[in-house]
């Protein structure tokens, strides 16, 4: 875990610098058992490509998490996420090779709020294709 970030140190259009999570099917399957979503899409390529899909694709949900981790890894401190909230604009088409696929987060800070919460802008992607739109959380810095 990274050293907490402190509020007086951060400034309104700061940078947060992109992390990569790689996503493998292995992933999929853990992910299905712990959120109990076992939609066929997220692991069977056979079904997933039946119903018109290029391949098996990441949960959107997953696909939320990294983004969510990406802002509780900067902070230091899982417990200061207040408010996170994401529209889900593309899939995560994930491979069954050595490689799957990754998810690329990076951050701003947009806003600067009281209480020494701020407002952070997120981009995630897969590849050259932006996965999520509208993603902000709110964390409470020290």
């Amino acid at each position: 875990m990274t050293a907490t970030v402190r509020y007086d140190e951060v400034e309104v259009g700061q940078e947060i610098p992109a992390v990569d999570y790689r996503v493998r099917r292995l992933n999929l399957v853990m992910y299905a058992g712990a959120s109990g979503d076992f939609n066929q899409i997220h692991w069977n390529e056979r079904f997933a490509r039946m119903v018109g899909l290029p391949d098996v694709i990441a949960h959107g949900m997953y696909t939320m998490a990294q983004s969510g981790r990406f802002v509780t890894d900067w902070v230091g401190d899982p417990g200061a996420l207040v408010d996170f909230g994401v529209r889900f604009s593309s899939m995560v088409v994930v491979p069954d090779d050595d490689h799957g696929a990754t998810i690329t987060v990076s951050g701003v800070v947009e806003e600067k709020l009281g209480d020494k919460r701020v407002v952070i802008s997120l981009t995630a992607r897969s590849g050259d294709v932006r996965v999520l739109s509208k993603a902000r959380a709110v964390v409470q810095l020290s």
